[in-house]
């Protein structure tokens, strides 16, 4: 038996929902990728690969790096 619903399935609140949190979690990503790049290595807490590695765990790596990963 297959659940798994199609995009036209949902009801357009659901899917404006789901556009609307897509869109805040690629720019938090794009947000925290640009401030890893342009900020000195000595102003973050952790190795820079580390951060670097850790955009690609979604949501929490982005959100984890702007909320602890900076000084």
């Amino acid at each position: 038996m297959n659940t798994k619903k199609k995009w036209s399935d949902l009801e357009p609140r659901t899917q404006r929902a789901l556009v609307g949190l897509s869109a805040v979690e690629v720019l938090a990503t794009t947000w925290a990728l640009i401030d890893i790049v342009g900020r000195d290595a000595s102003r973050i807490r952790g190795p820079k690969p580390l951060w670097f590695a850790s955009l690609v765990v979604q949501p929490v790596g982005p959100i984890a790096y702007l909320v602890v990963g900076r000084k």
